[in-house]
């Protein structure tokens, strides 16, 4: 979508205020002394359908959270990738689930270390990004690769793994396709927006991922009938739980032993919170460190690579290239 500079200007403006305004409600403005063991943890959740939707989902866990480890946890709950990232790097918040791309972000910029991936109901720890368009529409994979600016289509946020980093990756760069180029308009919003977008009409394709599409059809199964997928994506690694490397380490043990703790064993407290971890269309939290998030380095460094490329940039296409390669090495000498 083609934006005159004013309207450039207004969204900058609105941004700003957004991660103003975001970084005050999590934490009052104040920064948390690193290292001092803090007397209140405030947990930080990507959320793009809002509070009123993952509120009721998330508090159980973190009202049990509380009681584990000692100290209370308050949310925070944003749709917002950069300002939970930014959040995070001012101490604002301390601990945070993070969908992957963002959790390399809290990783690099934020001072955040992994302790815990989310393994889905069906014992999955990965998921998948799609396109999708409405149901009826003959749109095709084939027509929409044909690029003849015939379509309006829907990208996710720009740090999003599903919404923009996998399907670049995956589809769009390995043929050459710039979506700027390929289609009539783009649009960048939420997985929910884009999917209420083709839906009604209003965009013709857009990227999503299977966890939207269980969400849909769960809280919407009349709009979930009006969509339908048209590509879905190699596995993606899952989400994380992060936590501030620089956090009281007793805390920190204790946070990472709830969670990986968290609705395992037999009785009537183990099966309230597997209840809990339902609703959140999970099974159970798997220990994890960085390291599982080196796929999402590869579609990074890939980017990079077709970025670099574009603007023959040497430099920045052989560095690219050299993270390419370490990352694969890493992988191929993996069991």
């Amino acid at each position: 979508m083609t934006r005159t500079p004013i309207t450039r200007r207004l969204l900058g403006v609105a941004a700003v205020a957004a991660l103003t305004l975001g970084l005050a409600a999590c934490g009052n403005g104040e920064e948390k002394t690193p290292g001092a063991a803090p007397t209140e943890i405030t947990f930080s959740i990507l959320s793009a359908e809002g509070q009123a939707s993952s509120g009721p989902l998330w508090q159980p866990l973190l009202d049990d959270m509380s009681k584990a480890i000692g100290v209370p946890v308050k949310p925070y709950f944003g749709s917002n990738y950069t300002v939970l990232v930014e959040a995070m790097r001012g101490n604002h918040t301390q601990v945070g689930w993070f969908s992957a791309k963002p959790e390399v972000e809290a990783i690099d910029r934020a001072n955040a270390e992994v302790i815990a991936r989310t393994v889905n109901r069906e014992g999955l720890d990965s998921y998948q990004s799609t396109l999708i368009v409405k149901k009826g529409s003959g749109i095709t994979l084939d027509k929409v690769l044909a690029c003849g600016k015939a379509y309006n289509f829907g990208i996710g946020d720009a740090q999003s793994t599903s919404g923009t980093l996998a399907p670049m990756t995956f589809l769009f760069n390995a043929r050459g396709v710039v979506p700027s180029q390929c289609f009539k308009t783009v649009r960048s919003a939420n997985h929910q927006a884009n999917a209420f977008g083709v839906a009604t009409g209003v965009i013709d394709v857009a990227t999503s991922n299977s966890v939207n599409t269980i969400f849909i059809r769960r809280e919407n199964p009349q709009l979930a009938e009006q969509i339908e997928e048209i590509w879905v994506s190699p596995p993606i690694p899952e989400s994380g739980i992060v936590v501030r490397e620089d956090l009281d380490p007793v805390l920190k043990e204790k946070i990472r032993s709830f969670f990986l703790t968290y609705g395992q064993g037999e009785g009537a407290e183990a099966e309230r919170q597997r209840k809990v971890l339902a609703g959140l269309e999970y099974s159970r939290f798997a220990a994890a460190d960085d390291s599982y998030l080196n796929p999402i380095r590869e579609m990074i460094a890939d980017q990079k690579r077709g970025e670099a490329e574009a603007k023959d940039d040497k430099a920045g296409v052989a560095a690219a290239t050299a993270e390419l390669q370490r990352l694969r090495s890493l992988r191929e000498v993996q069991p």
